[in-house]
């Protein structure tokens, strides 16, 4: 059974940095691909990131030059560091894991739904 769990949120000021990290148990046999995604209540799920099995990474244009994703295979996580944040990082943060390799070059919607596994969470604050 896969289960994929976030932490590292939390609230920090404009300009602050967080790292959240993303531990998917279970995805213990073939390669896998791992991804990021907020929601506000005010908007819909859009993608932050993505990784695929190979290790090609996908950015949104938004969090480019800030925001860096990075694994350690030996633990199954993922690392979003987040620099530089801004008011507008508000939301909660999703990690998503898949078996990979997944198509990561379509929109942000279609990205997410090559995803079955997703955590509960966590929430990001960035105060102005």
């Amino acid at each position: 059974q896969v289960q994929v769990v976030e932490s590292g949120g939390g609230l920090v000021q404009t300009g602050g940095s967080l790292r959240l990290s993303c531990t998917d148990s279970g995805l213990t046999f073939g390669d896998y691909a791992m991804a990021w995604f907020r929601k506000t209540p005010e908007k819909e799920r859009e993608g932050v990131v993505a990784i695929d099995s190979d290790g090609s990474t996908r950015y949104a244009d938004s969090v480019k030059g800030r925001f860096t994703i990075s694994q350690d295979n030996a633990k199954y996580t993922v690392y979003l560091q987040m620099n530089n944040l801004k008011p507008e990082d508000t939301a909660m943060y999703y990690c998503a894991a898949e078996f990979g390799p997944c198509t990561l070059n379509t929109g942000w919607g279609d990205v997410s739904r090559e995803f079955n596994y997703w955590g509960q969470g966590t929430q990001v604050t960035v105060s102005s």
